[in-house]
Order: structure tokens, then sequence, then C-alpha cells
């Protein structure tokens, strides 16, 4: 409002205006899917692991991601900017607007602390969380933006040397066995016929065209989040969580037969759900490989299918190690013989269950290429280095080509 010869002359944004009022939740979200997705919401020098986004965390998420696209004019940023309560501002109340929009899209819900109340877009020291059509519409969204020149891979399907006649008609010529779909090749089964006659016709002289057989798979992806994941000027941490909701959703969509869990190794380690992978933050400081291949072994150990891997995203090598007292063992510097043995043992019982590790390096330093180079020797694995700007379609185009052939 501005004043003028005893008159209140109302000052009008209609640009601002007419683009806030045209938003809505979907184009939100993608402009602060990144936000909802990172560990900036935390203290990347003192991280807590069990932190959880405030409504604050996400006005400020939605307030940046309007500045940095033009969506505010310049006299309007500097009165809210110049305000005592930014929030009582106009700018202010348009964001908890946009809020409470996505609270009543339902892309988000609030969770109220005790005694708290209030409306759907308050801010404050209550928490939100991400619901499930959140987590489905960042996963495809991710995975869309993943995928662009990428092609495009047929539902179900993971390369292998076996052959089943009847399923894709891409494979080799074959004699008719008993047993196999009369999927004839026209052509060759004349040739053996056309000289004798079709009364002379016997079944060794059909031909069919063997067909690739897609097999099922399951796979643990066990993200690493220790504190380097963030440290360095880099957060590596955000990206990598990205890149498993796109893979979750490809799996859902594109793989339905098929099974992926998640596992996040640090000190310890554990299975997330989805959803909590979603707003998960860095953990403590060192990285417990060995905790994590053996968490995966057990959640692969429960799936009835042809081919079994461990996709691992890490930044550092073992520096941790869960004793047989549940006491952790601690070593940050170098390759510590004890921590390597018992994580090169848990490699081993990979091996023999037929696990494959492959494994998408976010760093280069020799011990932890040469730590790498022996699980994938022993588990004849692939081993990948990325950064946090291409490990997506590093990991997809490793998951959909699937070129090791497990099933025999």
């Amino acid at each position: 409002m501005e004043k003028h010869g005893g008159t209140m002359k109302q000052t009008r944004y209609s640009k601002f205006e007419s683009e806030l009022e045209s938003l809505d939740s979907s184009e939100l979200m993608q402009m602060i899917q990144e936000a909802l997705l990172g560990s900036g919401m935390n203290d990347r020098y003192d991280p807590d692991p069990d932190a959880r986004p405030s409504m604050d965390d996400l006005f400020d998420a939605i307030l940046e991601a309007l500045v940095n696209r033009d969506l505010v004019p310049e006299q309007m940023l500097r009165e809210a900017l110049e305000s005592e309560d930014m929030r009582q501002s106009r700018l202010g109340q348009e964001v908890q607007r946009l809020m409470n929009q996505l609270v009543q899209d339902g892309f988000i819900r609030k969770e109220f602390e005790d005694g708290e109340g209030g409306g759907a877009g308050d801010s404050g020291e209550s928490r939100f969380e991400l619901t499930n059509k959140a987590i489905d519409f960042l996963g495809y969204k991710t995975l869309r933006d993943l995928m662009g020149g990428m092609g495009h891979s047929s539902s179900g399907s993971h390369d292998t040397h076996d052959y089943a006649s009847g399923v894709e008609q891409t494979g080799e010529l074959k004699s008719y066995e008993f047993g196999d779909t009369l999927n004839l090749d026209t052509t060759e089964t004349l040739k053996n016929v056309i000289h004798k006659g079709f009364g002379e016709m016997q079944e060794s002289d059909l031909v069919v065209r063997q067909s690739e057989y897609f097999s099922s798979a399951a796979t643990v992806v066990l993200l690493d989040c220790s504190h380097s994941m963030i440290l360095y000027g880099e957060d590596r941490f955000t990206p990598a969580k990205q890149v498993a909701l796109a893979l979750a959703h490809l799996i859902r969509t594109q793989y339905p037969g098929d099974t992926v869990k998640f596992v996040l190794f640090h000190d310890s380690a554990e299975q997330v759900a989805i959803s909590q992978l979603a707003q998960a933050q860095i953990g403590p400081y060192h990285t417990n490989t060995a905790e994590g291949l053996k968490l995966a072994q057990q959640l692969l150990k429960r799936e009835n299918k042809d081919m079994k891997q461990i996709v691992m995203i890490t930044d550092g090598k073992p520096s941790a190690l869960t004793l047989p007292d549940g006491r952790i063992y601690k070593n940050a510097y170098g390759l510590d013989p004890y921590v390597l043995g018992a994580t090169l043992r848990e490699v081993a019982n990979c091996r023999r269950q037929g696990i494959q590790i492959n494994t998408f390096m976010l760093a280069q330093d020799a011990d932890l290429i040469s730590f790498v180079r022996r699980i994938t020797e022993m588990t004849k694995g692939k081993a990948y280095f990325t950064t946090p700007y291409n490990i997506g379609q590093y990991v997809l185009m490793d998951f959909m080509k699937n070129k090791t052939k497990v099933v025999n």
C-alpha cells in the first residue's frame, strides 16, 4: 500500500499474481524437488541423521525457488525483506498459500507437535513428510529426466544367455524338441521338407525360432550415507537418493516381476522404506560396508528370483565394523586390515550365494579403487567411476541392459 494525499493507493503486482495463481502443485514440486530430497535441511558439519524437515524449511525452499525463477518482483521482495515478519508480508502470505496447496493436493502431510494446531500451511517447528503421491511423482520426474536420450526398455526384460521358445522371437533357430512352443520358422522348415514332400515330413524337420529369456531380478540398493557424502563442497547424497527413487519407479512400472529394497550404511546399516529414503539425512561419520553387505544378503535370501544383485553407491572405503558384541570398531585412516578382511568375507559370501555386486563410485581415491576392484573381481560384477551429475544414467543403463548373465 502507498499513501498519497490522504488516500490509500494499492500497488498491484499483476505479473506476480497471474503467474503464482496459475502455478499448480506439480510445477511447484518440480521446482523444489532437490530441496525436498536434499541434505541441505541439515547441518553438513554436524549432521543429525534423525533430523526431520520443518514447515520453516519448506517455506524457505518455496521462497528460494520463486526468487531463483524470477517469479517475485524486486519491489515485493524488498518489502518482504524489510518487513518485521516476512510471513505477514504479501510475499510470505503467497508462499504460505502454496504450502497449503501442496497439503490440499496430497503431496505433503503436516505433522503437528504435541499441543500444536493451526492451518495446514502454518510454519514453525512442526514437521512434514512426503506422501506416497509425492514419492511417486518425484521418482517419475527423476526417471523422465534421466531417461532422456537413453532409449526405452521393454517391460520385464533383463537379458540372459538362456533361451525359452515362446517369449520373444529374437533368438537363434533350433530344431524342434518335444515341449517347445511351435514358433515355427516357416522358411527353414520348408527347406527341410520341400524336396521330399509334406507326406514324408518328420518332427526333426521342424525348425523353431528361439526366444530370449528375460529373468526376474531382486535388487538391493546399498546407499552410503556417511558424513563424507555431503562434505568437500559437494552434495553427493541427494543425487544418490534421486537415482534410488527413479530406480524404484522404473521397477514398479516397467519390471513388475522384480523387487527392490534399500539399505543405508554408515557406522552401522539399516533397511529403509522408499518413503523414509526420500527424506533420509546423512548419518554418522564412518563407512560400515560389511554390515551393509550382510543386511543386503539377508534381504536377498528371502527372494526367489533368477538374478540377485546389490547396487552399491559409495564415495569411501570401509572404515568401520560391527563387532560380535555389537560395538562398532572404527578406523578412518587407510584400509584397516581388520575392517578390510571382514568386509571381503561378506563379499565372498555374496559370491557363494550368486549375488553380484555392481559398484558406483562417487570418488576416485586410490584405496577406494583398489577395494572396489577386488569386489568386482570376486563377484564378477561391474564398477563405474561416476559423479553426482551422471550417476543416474550409469545406474539405470546398467540395470536395464544388465549385461551380466547369471541364469544357467
